[in-house]
């Protein structure tokens, strides 16, 4: 099993998306302490993975996506840097993952994907990455799914089915969809301290991934959905609201719209995922910049006796995944 995925960062094109990496560049690069010769940001001598948008970072592969949100108010402080912090965490993630899952081991012995340990060495790793030359500060959500797989009855013989490790920790979100049945399979509840102050890594906070990650396994199926969000998406959509934009996107895909196709578009596959990912962000900008909108976060908001009303403006991250059955 794998996923065919994208990503879609608050609606910028390609070409704005690598003009804001190199404008943090300089940034990641005091942290990183080298530059690529393609001005590609390094730590420890490897290019930092994922994007970065806003204060938000993404990343995606076969078998692993994730969507961390650094917390915007370290751009007030001295040496703050959330969007350095939320990338960092997250490319030390990925990393921590791969090498888990590639890892030799014994004859006999069954790999068990443990995600919120890769990310507590993910933490750390961070932790010190920005710690020298200089220091950076900064916190940040971090949401994961990695895909894999069991067997029934735990018999290697018996055929595989997929299996979704989810991870999360602070307000980011993890959402698993059945398209066909327009129907909410799974997802991760946010964690706050208190309203708008979730759970996070980085400087002066208390949380830490052994202690406050919640790791949820999932039986997921061959073209289900799975969206990693910041919470620019969830914040103004609501759940049904992001069920009908993708199974409306899937839709429009299969009948010819969205651009080309790099195979066969049943089901959001063929490059689907691209689009249900931009229409989604669309969909959630829409909201976020009517002064005049019910959103989940207005109604939050009242329910803490605030008085807010309309969507809030934020910056809006989506990866978007397909699971498919690897063929041959």
């Amino acid at each position: 099993m794998s996923f065919c995925k994208t990503t879609n960062e608050g609606g910028e094109e390609e070409e704005e998306e690598e003009e804001e990496e190199d404008a943090d560049a300089d940034d990641l690069t005091r942290a990183a302490a080298k530059m690529s010769r393609n001005r590609r940001p390094l730590v420890n001598g490897e290019l930092i993975r994922g994007y970065t948008n806003g204060d938000d970072a993404v990343y995606v592969s076969d078998q692993f996506i994730g969507a961390n949100d650094g917390v915007g108010a370290w751009s007030t402080r001295p040496g703050g840097h959330a969007g350095l912090w939320s990338r960092l965490v997250l490319h030390f993630w990925a990393v921590e993952i791969e090498q888990d899952a590639n890892r030799v081991r014994p004859p006999g012995q069954k790999y068990e994907p443990n995600p919120v340990d890769c990310l507590q060495k993910a933490y750390q790793a961070t932790i010190e990455a920005t710690s020298k030359p200089n220091k950076w500060q900064g916190t940040t959500t971090a949401a994961g799914a990695q895909l894999h797989f069991q067997h029934v009855d735990d018999d290697p013989n018996a055929p595989a089915t997929p299996l979704l490790y989810v991870t999360n920790l602070g307000d980011s979100q993890v959402l698993v969809l059945r398209p066909r049945h327009s129907k909410l399979v799974y997802k991760t509840l946010p964690q706050w301290h208190w309203f708008d102050c979730p759970l996070q890594l980085g400087t002066n906070s208390p949380d830490t991934p052994r202690e406050n990650a919640v790791l949820d396994k999932i039986e997921i199926e061959e073209n289900d959905v799975v969206l990693a969000m910041s919470d620019g998406v969830i914040d103004n959509l609501w759940d049904h609201e992001i069920i009908q934009s993708v199974v409306s996107s899937i839709r429009k895909w299969e009948e010819g719209q969205g651009g080309e196709s790099s195979g066969d578009r049943c089901g959001g596959a063929g490059g689907g995922m691209k689009f249900v990912a931009e229409e989604l962000m669309k969909a959630a900008k829409i909201i976020a910049t009517d002064p005049f909108a019910e959103s989940p976060f207005m109604e939050h908001a009242v329910e803490e006796g605030l008085a807010m009303e309309g969507g809030k403006l934020d910056d809006i991250s989506v990866v978007a995944a397909l699971c498919k059955r690897n063929k041959g």
